[in-house]
């Protein structure tokens, strides 16, 4: 027997899908029009939202994907650097089902990768609906569903919509929002000041002096890009931070770490990382990039800070063509006060200060997300709540760990679906068999 909740669910469903195929119902009362979604609403058209679409059409279950922006992958198109290339091989950074070409290079570049999943969403024939924003998500315990409301903007007049289903997956990632730390200052500062995900290349610095404030990948990339067009890049490093060689022998280190760790207790495998580090790249802290006590796996697994991928920016910091400095003290007008009381001429400032999620903002009354946006179980539990709640794309391990969760959703939803729409059907019967009867 089905609890109440899957009845109602199973009712509602019925009484939606009689006003067509499409499965919709504009509700006469509201201003808003209601959709009856028979399968999972999808929040975001990203790596992972994708994944999980892939996974449900293989498992024909019906789903709805939203995007806020008017195309997939939009943080890839529209808030990248041009010379972005993929930081780990391309076989760690397929999604399920669909490899890479095999001319692709090893680390494709970021306009190959927007080509992969546009091939991605051709193949399985995913069509999201662009330009609609989420503006919540709540769930209703009565009735035991979801409610996602949402406003369109594809139309030349903006549309309220809201979805109602069982099932919600949460795909919009760690990195839907830029990071903008509070420097003292700042307003009065004279030069333009970006964050890095409006950088596109050094083209527009030329002869310029710019303050980079971030030392991770991103802030390390700016800055080499920054010395390659004939800028005179700053980065602040504010804290500690892993460098490691991209490759070892010619073998990527992520593989290395990979394998090792099929092996090696966690805090091992860190300790050899630490000493091919040293050897192939030197002390690093005399340039200034002071190491943290965690090893760099145990700091990306308890904070999810991810460690530098040297791609040439060392270099750069050695021959003092990339200048480090410490932590902001204040800003002032043409100049930067740092915390050792050193004063910087700049003209330019960008802020590689990073991402969060934007989960809740959008996402009511749950306890499955943190108060960051990030599930509180640690993987690889973190991808299943109640009530019919999912995530994927919040792992902290890149799009590998995107594409495990997406499979452990997709099945998941797939096998309730499939239970669910047997019981729909042995219900119908049921009241086919009773109608027959009584005439």
């Amino acid at each position: 027997m089905y609890n109440t909740t899957t009845t109602t669910c199973l009712n509602i469903s019925n009484m939606f899908q009689t006003f067509g195929e499409d499965q919709h119902h504009e509700d006469l009362f509201f201003s808003r029009r209601c959709i009856w979604v028979n399968g999972p609403v999808i929040v975001g058209a990203g790596p992972s939202g994708l994944a999980v679409a892939a996974g449900l059409k293989q498992q024909g279950v019906p789903f709805i994907v939203l995007e806020r922006a008017h195309c997939i992958a939009s943080l890839w198109q529209n808030q990248t650097y041009d010379r972005l290339k993929l930081h780990l091989p391309k076989r760690f950074c397929q999604l399920p089902n669909f490899p890479f070409p095999e001319d692709f290079p090893e680390y494709p570049t970021k306009y190959q990768f927007i080509n992969y999943l546009e091939s991605y969403a051709k193949h399985f024939n995913i069509n999201p609906h662009f330009n609609e924003t989420v503006q919540s998500a709540k769930y209703d315990e009565t009735f035991g569903l979801w409610r996602v409301k949402t406003v369109s903007t594809s139309g030349s007049n903006p549309v309220e919509v809201d979805y109602i289903c069982r099932w919600l997956v949460v795909a919009t990632g760690e990195n839907a929002e830029k990071v903008v730390p509070d420097f003292d200052g700042l307003e009065e500062f004279s030069g333009n000041v970006t964050h890095a995900r409006e950088y596109k290349s050094g083209e527009s610095y030329r002869g310029k002096r710019v303050l980079v404030v971030g030392c991770g990948n991103s802030g390390m990339e700016v800055s080499l890009d920054l010395f390659n067009h004939n800028a005179h890049p700053s980065m602040v490093v504010r804290s500690s931070v892993h460098v490691l060689p991209r490759e070892v022998l010619g073998k990527s280190t992520f593989e290395l770490a990979a394998n090792l760790m099929k092996w090696c207790p966690l805090w091992m495998v860190d300790k050899i990382l630490l000493v091919l580090a040293r050897l192939i790249l030197g002390n690093v802290q005399k340039y200034g990039l002071k190491r943290p006590s965690l090893g760099p796996i145990e700091l990306k697994n308890i904070a999810g800070k991810t460690p530098v991928l040297d791609i040439g920016a060392l270099a750069k910091i050695r021959s003092r063509d990339i200048k480090v400095v410490p932590g902001i003290k204040r800003f002032y007008p043409g100049r930067v006060e740092l915390v050792n009381g050193e004063n910087l001429e700049i003209d330019s400032v960008i802020l590689a200060t990073g991402y969060r999620s934007n989960v809740p903002s959008w996402l009511k009354d749950n306890d499955f997300f943190s108060e960051d946006g990030i599930p509180k179980n640690p993987f690889p539990n973190g991808w299943k709540g109640k009530a019919g709640l999912y995530a994927v794309g919040f792992t902290r391990r890149g799009l590998s760990g995107a594409s495990l969760d997406a499979i452990s959703v997709a099945l998941d939803i797939a096998k309730c679906w499939k239970e669910e729409t047997k019981q729909t059907k042995k219900s119908v019967a049921a009241r086919h068999r009773r109608c027959i009867s009584h005439f």
